[in-house]
């Protein structure tokens, strides 16, 4: 029998990243009546295997892998995941740069930021965004393996419980040529924004970085949220770079996105397009933003926002 591929890298762990890749996989082995195989890179606590083996007929851990290096984790893959018809990875930055090399090793064919897969007529479909995320565009692969990153944390678990089976893998891991000899992670507390389910992000229209703290930081508190920014915000120095969301920021995918004082262009859109539900509170009617709002308020952010915070208080007292 065929089977579609997931790889998942364990320093995750079990994520809404991964269930959205677990997902993904199951239901377009199910489209394409193939088995669902899963590799974790790395050591995998029993979160992650467990939640694997209920998406997958087997799940297969290179724990031999301890920390990532492109050359040793490509080797690993491609030994893992030859003969599969696709072979699936989430949006973090281990496996954007994976995906491309492996459809090279394979003789597949790669696709990015995947936000749709389908199967028609026995072929796998992409939709993914185009054009700064003005439109949507769809795409036939047609040379096997689809090796394909996803937009994972907007698309949903797998259901149900197939009772994989879990086993160690063992593969020749090769010298790396090319090694990373340094890593820096940004001080994150509380949630990190990819796993936000609640955002409130500001923008430019707030005029300084003054508001995100007098104002923001305690409706977020209220509302048990995480603050975010546009790039505008971000590049004029008003919050760090690391709440950005957006085309070159972050991708988000939270229950509710509030947007204060942005005016939603495009770049900025694409990065939060898979919101659940978006709220915008903006002076200007004809704001971008409020095309692709459930809620929105024309008015000064600063008549809205503190009342709306002692509103919330109130119904939680």
């Amino acid at each position: 029998m065929s089977r579609v591929q997931i790889v998942l890298f364990s320093k995750n762990g079990w994520d809404r990243g991964a269930q959205g890749v677990a997902g993904a996989g199951r239901r377009l082995a199910d489209g394409l009546g193939a088995e669902l195989h899963a590799v974790v890179l790395g050591p995998a606590d029993d979160a992650l295997k467990n939640g694997l083996a209920a998406a997958a007929q087997k799940v297969q851990v290179v724990s031999a892998l301890e920390e990532y290096q492109p050359e040793p984790a490509l080797a690993a893959a491609a030994s893992l995941c030859d003969g599969a018809a696709a072979v699936l990875f989430g949006n973090d930055t281990y496996s954007q740069e994976i995906v491309p090399r492996l459809a090279h090793r394979l003789g597949g064919a790669p696709m990015a930021d995947a936000q749709k897969l389908e199967v028609k007529d026995g072929r796998i479909h992409v939709t993914r965004s185009a054009y700064g995320g003005k439109a949507l565009s769809e795409y036939v692969m047609k040379a096997t393996p689809a090796v394909i990153w996803v937009r994972s944390r907007a698309l949903e678990p797998a259901e149900g419980d197939v009772g994989g089976a879990v086993e160690e893998a063992t593969v020749e891991l090769p010298e790396a040529k090319l090694r990373i000899t340094e890593r820096h992670e940004e001080a994150q507390e509380g949630a990190s924004l990819e796993e936000a389910e609640i955002i409130v992000s500001g923008g430019r229209g707030l005029g300084g970085p003054e508001p995100f703290e007098q104002m923001l930081a305690p409706l977020a508190d209220v509302m048990h949220a995480v603050q975010g920014a546009s790039r505008a915000a971000c590049d004029a120095g008003w919050v760090p770079p690391n709440w950005q969301v957006g085309q070159t920021g972050k991708k988000v995918a939270p229950e509710l996105y509030l947007a204060i004082a942005i005016s939603g262009a495009s770049q900025h859109l694409l990065g939060m397009g898979d919101s659940k539900v978006v709220a915008a509170i903006n002076t200007d009617a004809d704001a971008p933003i409020f095309k692709h709002c459930s809620f929105g308020i024309v008015e000064d952010y600063k008549n809205v926002v503190p009342l709306l915070t002692e509103k919330l208080k109130e119904m939680q007292s």
